[in-house]
């Protein structure tokens, strides 16, 4: 009888930790870093312990984010010691070699080769062909059912107060084949979500001239109103982030209308006093804009916007702020965030006239968050007694879930609180009848 074969031992395959801080553009870079090291054999550690090297990819928007991305090396460094350090901050190399002259690498924003190299030479995967092998689908770090779909890097802009171009550089846009495969594979993986993504969602396919490509038949143009009909085909929500609201946004409108995309813009207008808006080098067209939300209520009832405004801008006057909270009343925006200004390294506005005293900021940021806080609320009571679509993200043991309407992008805005659910699973989409709210969040019950 011949003897049994000796059971292969396998090489154990080097765990990556990952630490990923800041924005959903960030997020999804983190996605396609884990992707590639997946496919390349490592794997995946929940933990500072069980990794072999700890990635942390950094944010470098404001001051705030760049000291909160030096405490997270930190702390990777204190828990685990073998650090690599990517994204945003990574441009600035110097600043963190000089405080943690112990990371291994530093790489700067959407640079997968690069940082994925420096995991190569810093943990080399054993040569295996049971290791080496590429996953059925892209690595996630968000919940099955929803997925940030990136279209493009960089933008054109040059407003005051960012130095996103200098760290991300000018747009540079995807084809819209190439988009619109990967949203297909999301969708077949389990994704009901897609949240599109870039720093201007408007300008998608400036860079292209808006050329076509092939997809299933038919040309498609990588110009936004094309892109976003084609991924409302797909059987999935379509949620348009960072959109500035150029002319052809208008005829996105119809789209929601139709149900093809979401009835839903972020668009980050961060200010209404013309005064304001000059020095942050942004258009001054607030009145148009108004016009322009009341012609797409008309067309869709159910529009939601939010946006993020910036309080304490340099130069900004009593008057230009109560300027903002009058166009605030009459905007009617459902969903509103705000930041005091913050001097950010390289930014232009750092050297404007007239600096806010940062008591002022927080006080104009108090009561700008109370004013929008009151229209929120208003908004949602209108709700009570209604049937919305709901996105089911979390299922507890008690028999209730939380999701979200169509109005609520997930992290940012509202949420939907759900009794007598217990029957429902994460991505589920079901109808819910609205039996309460407060300023921010909506209550209710799935509708029998």
């Amino acid at each position: 009888m011949c003897a049994a074969p000796m059971a292969l031992e396998l090489p154990s395959a080097p765990k990556i930790g990952m630490v990923s801080l800041g924005c959903p553009k960030n997020l999804v870079d983190s996605e396609r870093i884990l992707t590639k090291l997946r496919a390349d054999g490592y794997a995946m550690s929940a933990d500072y312990a069980g990794a072999d090297v700890v990635l942390v990819n950094t944010c470098g928007f404001l001051d705030s984010a760049k000291e909160e991305s030096l405490e997270a090396i930190g702390e990777a460094i204190a828990e685990n010691g073998r650090v690599i350090v990517t994204g945003c901050m990574g441009d600035e190399a110097a600043t963190i070699r000089a405080r943690f002259p112990q990371v291994l690498a530093v790489t700067g924003p959407h640079q997968y080769e690069t940082v994925v190299g420096a995991v190569h030479e810093a943990a080399p995967v054993p040569p295996s062909p049971y290791l080496n092998l590429v996953p059925e689908r892209d690595l996630k770090l968000t919940p099955r059912h929803y997925s940030y779909l990136k279209i493009s890097e960089g933008c054109n802009h040059r407003c005051s107060f960012c130095i996103i171009p200098s760290i991300r550089g000018d747009l540079v846009s995807r084809r819209p084949d190439a988009i619109l495969r990967e949203a297909e594979k999301l969708v077949a993986a389990g994704t009901r979500e897609l949240l599109v993504i870039s720093q201007d969602t408007s300008a998608y396919g400036l860079d292209l001239k808006h050329a076509e490509w092939p997809w299933k038949g038919a040309p498609v143009r990588a110009h936004m109103t094309d892109l976003a009909r084609e991924l409302g085909k797909l059987g999935a929500w379509v949620r348009l982030h960072y959109v500035y609201p150029y002319p052809h946004v208008d005829r996105v409108i119809p789209l929601m209308a139709e149900g093809l995309v979401l009835p839903y813009l972020d668009i980050p207008f961060q200010h209404a006093a013309p005064n304001v808006l000059r020095a942050m080098k942004r258009p001054a067209n607030e009145a148009r804009v108004l016009e322009r939300l009341k012609a797409w209520r008309a067309i869709c009832p159910d529009i939601a916007i939010r946006s993020t405004f910036v309080v304490g801008f340099p130069g900004e006057t009593d008057a230009d702020f109560q300027y903002l909270l009058d166009w605030l009343d009459e905007a009617q925006l459902d969903r509103v965030g705000a930041f005091r200004f913050e001097p950010v390294k390289g930014a232009a506005a750092n050297a404007l006239p007239d600096q806010v005293p940062e008591e002022v900021k927080e006080e104009r940021y108090a009561r700008l968050m109370e004013r929008t806080a009151a229209i929120s609320a208003a908004k949602l009571q209108a709700k009570i007694g209604r049937t919305l679509d709901v996105i089911i993200d979390v299922v507890d043991e008690d028999g209730g879930a939380t999701g979200r309407s169509k109005a609520d992008a997930p992290e940012i805005d509202g949420e939907v609180h759900l009794r007598d659910a217990g029957s429902l699973a994460q991505g589920d989409i079901v109808r819910v009848l609205i039996e309460d709210a407060d300023e921010h969040d909506l209550f209710g019950v799935p509708a029998a």
